[in-house]
């Protein structure tokens, strides 16, 4: 059972080649107990901001309910988009 606020990972842009497979436009749900098929070097990168944002909290920095976030391979770049579902929203990414 998953705790804290969902949360849909959209793959917003590849530079080069992201050897997890991602495309641009790839959605899926992601949580701290669920890497959703990212490699581990980004879902590591990710997971303070992941964990942070999943269970309500935020830095100065942060506006609203999406983050922007870049794997940390400068020559092969994957940047996703975390957005904050509300619970009963939640019909838009039933099929995800």
């Amino acid at each position: 059972m998953e705790t804290g606020n969902k949360i849909i990972a959209t793959i917003t842009e590849v530079k080069g080649h992201c050897t997890a497979g991602h495309k641009a436009g790839d959605t899926f749900e992601i949580s701290c107990h669920n890497t959703a098929g990212l490699c581990g070097f980004f879902y590591h990168n990710i997971f303070p901001n992941l964990s942070t944002f999943q269970y309500g909290g935020q830095y100065p920095w942060w506006r609203g309910d999406t983050l922007f976030l870049k794997c940390p391979d400068p020559v092969n770049q994957v940047s996703i988009k975390l957005e904050k579902v509300d619970s009963e929203n939640t019909g838009e990414a039933e099929g995800l």
